[in-house]
């Protein structure tokens, strides 16, 4: 079964850290750009980074670079987010998801080019308190 799992989510204090994890399984994710999104109930969903396995670059909104950074180990079919300098805006459910793309530059496009022919994780809900 092909399956994205996220993980690593939870409650932390303003100004602390978490790693995010996406796990892939029943496909090999070598070739496959990871994006990690997040969504607010009753707000649009925001793509806060977009990991290129073509080139190995990663790309963020304004929203968080400087803070946020993307990792892989290919061994383990894992693909991390460290989030540090965490506030309480950075709250919402983070969602993993991988496509065979390569990521725009823009983050508003994300989410078209993560919506066909994708797999994506079932969320993790980071709880920054202030």
């Amino acid at each position: 079964e092909v399956q994205l799992q996220a993980s690593g989510g939870g409650l932390v204090q303003s100004g602390g850290s978490l790693r995010l994890s996406c796990a892939a399984s029943g496909f090999t994710s070598d070739d496959y750009s990871i994006a990690w999104f997040r969504q607010v109930p009753g707000k649009e969903r925001e793509g806060v980074s977009c990991f290129d396995r073509a080139d190995g670059s990663s790309y963020y909104p304004a929203s968080v670079l400087g803070r946020f950074t993307v990792s892989s180990d290919n061994a383990k079919n894992t693909v991390y987010l460290q989030m540090n300098s965490l506030k309480p805006e950075d709250t919402a459910v983070y969602y993993c998801a991988a496509a065979l793309v390569s990521c725009p530059i823009q983050s508003s496009r994300w989410g078209t080019y993560f919506s066909h022919g994708s797999y994506w994780g079932q969320g993790t809900l980071v709880t920054v308190s202030s």
